[in-house]
């Protein structure tokens, strides 16, 4: 019945092309990137901070002379702050300020040896504060500070409600002027979240240390109990829809439940009487849980979601049974090709080595190049501002004179050459081919699949009409004859997945405008490519059943399975969809069961099977951690169910046009379903 030979051919050697030049890419990328730039930090000279083999090797920590010049956490994390910085081992522990330290090195040297670790190595003790100014050697001031991204940043801290740093409110800038520690936080604009992330990030890494082997535990459990769903499927699946059901509806009335006492107990015991609107945005998660509004919107989602499952159970009961016979036949089908089961597997592996391919290319693109330097312009007045310098000559520079206090710092990797120019665009060919790539291998699983479940039903005597290893000779069919229709489909996803892409970029770039109809529109066309994008998805993957069933071209399957949906719509609208809506259900069953025993464990509620973790900050962590795996695991292996259900569902449809049942032309369908159908004809036509 299929064809073989080669499909989409033009299509085939361009994707073969891009995949040439996505490697050509990785190893020009290695060869000039350097991954250092992106874990150590970067002095004003270009210089490494913390780098083993060179004189910074002990100096792990980058140190702002004036953080005051700095706008934002921003800029000093792109290292583009107008300010010296250098390499130092820690940060300043105290205030103390260059003419005060001059004051005290008349007295007693050993203070100087504290300050010139936070000075460049050619300073000297002896200059006068307008000479300091003129050489950029020290900082004026130095103030209390902790390492936070291998940076020095303010230690801010509150005392009776006040911001401060190291006990004051104002501090001497060195210059003669006086600052408060509010300028000094307006400089580091939320650096106190970034340090409350940094805090909270610590914390759910010592609950992953704690609690990694319960939720492997708990994913293992996961994934046995997709195995035992699967193999009941196939013996008594009509039941088993109904312990989903039931299953289903359970845990979302214990979460109803469970929200509800929650939500009595702070109103009876209120732990505070702040709401949502008063504490904003928090990294400390734990604090939302207090709220009584928390619990209630809970609630009622929970109860808005219960409601919709109950009213889909009531007006398509009639489309269950279509959907319990075509489980079932799914389930023979996995049976005969048990092999199946293990291709998701396959899957996980090659999107693997996509992801972690253009993670690594992307990380040498952005490393790539010589340290640029630029002038900048303490005060932002100077005409030379931004452009490139050497450090070595600067100050012997016609710029230099022309713009007292301007520096040439260390701005970026980058350079002059051909491959520097278009490092840009490299960035952009790195993220759509791997978007391409990613796309082809979920069509490459996603054709394999149909062409071993095709086999299956198109056996007229199962299973000794089947051949060996199906899904095998399936998936070495779409490589050898039809990677090109693959590659145009998934050409067709990646490009609509690159304009969602930079739609993003675009609203990024325009959050901060007040043109009510610029977020119209973008907030429509969101709208708009994440149903094309579905939509397209849905074609192809029917496009991909009908290649694997003739071996025809991509246009030609899709046509003919657009055909084909068409008209059978009615069947196929409610049919499909009913039956994805068994297999959610089932989805849900498996990460609800597995959620609901891990939140009795972490909570300390089943103390009679096994004694859980007391040790935790947040029990949230694993317990989300444990549901979202648990889900991914069942929806691994659903999706192999569904594949199997809408391929023998799109053959069915085939066998009906083809044939009629007679002797010359029987049907391959099974007599259950076969039977039906029919009873649904014979309704339709009687109404």
């Amino acid at each position: 019945m299929t064809s073989l030979y080669c499909t989409d051919v033009l299509c085939c050697m361009i994707f073969l092309l891009c995949i040439v030049g996505y490697i050509v890419l990785g190893l020009v990328a290695w060869v000039h990137g350097d991954p250092r730039r992106a874990a150590y930090p970067t002095d004003s000279q270009g210089h490494f901070c913390g780098q083993k083999g060179t004189p910074n090797e002990n100096k792990t920590i980058l140190f702002y002379f004036n953080l005051l010049r700095c706008t934002s956490p921003s800029v000093l994390l792109n290292l583009q702050c107008p300010t010296t910085q250098i390499c130092v081992s820690k940060c300043p522990e105290k205030f103390l300020t260059y003419v005060e330290m001059q004051l005290l090195y008349t007295k007693d040297k050993s203070h100087w040896e504290d300050y010139r670790q936070f000075c460049k190595t050619t300073a000297k003790p002896v200059k006068s504060l307008t000479q300091l100014l003129l050489d950029d050697d020290c900082p004026t001031a130095i103030f209390p500070s902790k390492p936070f991204l291998q940076r020095c940043f303010p230690d801010f801290s509150t005392k009776n409600g006040t911001l401060t740093i190291g006990s004051q409110i104002v501090f001497q800038d060195g210059n003669g002027g006086t600052r408060s520690v509010i300028e000094l936080r307006d400089a580091a604009n939320g650096i106190n979240k970034l340090l409350d992330a940094k805090s909270l990030g610590l914390k759910v890494f010592e609950d992953y240390a704690t609690t990694w082997y319960w939720i492997l535990i708990g994913l293992m459990i996961a994934m046995v109990l997709s195995w035992i769903f699967l193999i009941l499927l196939r013996f008594i699946a009509g039941c088993l829809f109904w312990v989903f059901m039931i299953g289903v509806i359970g845990i979302i009335g214990y979460g109803i439940w469970h929200c509800y006492q929650q939500y009595t107990n702070l109103q009876e015991h209120p732990r505070s009487v702040l709401t949502v609107y008063d504490i904003g945005i928090q990294t400390n998660i734990s604090m939302y849980f207090e709220l009584q509004q928390t619990w209630f919107t809970l609630m009622i989602i929970l109860c808005i979601i219960e409601v919709i499952v109950i009213l889909m159970l009531i007006f398509l009961r009639n489309r269950i049974r279509v959907a319990i016979i075509l489980l079932k036949e799914g389930s023979k089908a996995i049976g005969y090709v048990p092999s199946t089961l293990v291709y998701p597997a396959l899957t996980f592996i090659l999107l693997s080595i996509c992801i972690c391919y253009w993670v690594v290319t992307a990380v040498f693109l952005a490393t790539s190049g010589v340290p640029v330097y630029k002038v900048i312009a303490p005060e932002g007045h100077c005409i030379h501002e931004n452009q490139t310098c050497d450090p070595e000559i600067f100050n012997t520079t016609e710029i230099a004179k022309a713009c007292p206090g301007a520096l040439c710092n260390f701005a970026f990797y980058g350079g002059k050459s051909l491959y520097h120019q278009y490092i840009p665009t490299f960035h952009v060919y790195n993220l759509f081919v791997f978007l391409w790539l990613i796309n082809f291998v979920i069509a490459l699983g996603q054709c394999a699949l149909a062409g071993a479940f095709a086999t299956y039903y198109w056996a007229m005597k199962k299973p000794d009409d089947i051949p060996r290893y199906p899904l095998f000779t399936a998936f070495g069919r779409a490589i050898r004859y039809h990677t090109g229709s693959l590659a145009f489909g998934s050409l067709i996803i990646a490009l609509i997945q690159m304009f969602k892409i930079v739609l993003e970029y675009l609203d990024h770039r325009l959050k901060r405008t007040e043109n009510t109809l610029s977020k119209f529109l973008q907030c429509c066309l969101r709208c708009c490519f994440w149903c094309l994008e579905n939509a397209i998805k849905f074609l192809n993957r029917n496009a991909y059943i009908m290649i694997a069933i003739y071996g025809r071209n991509f246009c030609r399957s899709a046509k003919d399975a657009f055909n084909l949906l068409m008209r059978n719509v009615l069947k196929v609208a409610v049919t499909d969809e009913v039956t994805y809506f068994v297999l959610f259900l089932g989805k849900i069953l498996v990460a609800g069961s597995i959620g609901v025993l891990a939140f009795l464990f972490f909570t300390q509620r089943l103390p009679v099977i096994a004694q859980g973790p007391a040790s935790l900050n947040y029990y949230w962590v694993p317990l989300l951690t444990v549901i979202l795996g648990s889900y991914l695991i069942a929806h691994g292996f659903f999706s192999v169910y569904a594949m199997c259900v809408e391929t023998i569902f799109i053959c069915f449809l085939e066998d009906l046009e083809r044939n009629d049942g007679s002797t010359a032309r029987p049907y391959y369908v099974s007599q259950p379903l076969l039977k039906i159908f029919q009873e649904e004809n014979l309704q339709t036509k009687q109404q």
